[in-house]
C-alpha cells in the first residue's frame, strides 16, 4: 500500500498503471482505504489474469459486492471527493 499526499500524486500513480501493475491500494485519512484496479480494454479474458494473480479474484469479488451495495464510486467521483486537507 502506498501513501498518496495529493490528487496530483494519485494521478501520477494511475498514469503508471499497466497490465503488470494493475492494482493500487492507498489510504486517505478520514475517508478509508481504497483499491483501484485497472481494467484494460482488450479481448483477453480476465481469467488468465486471475490465474497469474490469485489475490485479484478475491479483490474482484469484494469490489462486486461493494458495487451491488452502492458503495462504489468512479475515479472522477473519488478525485472530486478529496482535497489537500485530506492528506495532512
Amino acid at each position: 500500500m502506498c501513501i498518496i499526499k495529493s490528487s496530483e500524486e494519485l494521478m501520477s500513480f494511475v498514469k503508471k498503471m499497466d497490465r503488470d501493475n494493475s492494482v493500487l491500494q492507498f489510504p486517505i485519512p478520514g475517508k478509508g482505504k481504497y483499491t483501484l484496479v485497472l481494467q484494460e480494454m482488450d479481448d483477453q479474458s480476465i481469467a488468465s489474469d486471475i490465474i497469474a494473480n490469485p489475490q485479484l479474484e478475491q479483490m474482484i469479488k469484494e469490489s462486486q459486492i461493494e458495487y451491488k451495495k452502492g458503495e462504489g464510486m468512479t475515479t472522477s467521483e473519488l478525485l472530486k471527493s478529496i482535497s489537500v486537507k485530506d492528506f495532512k
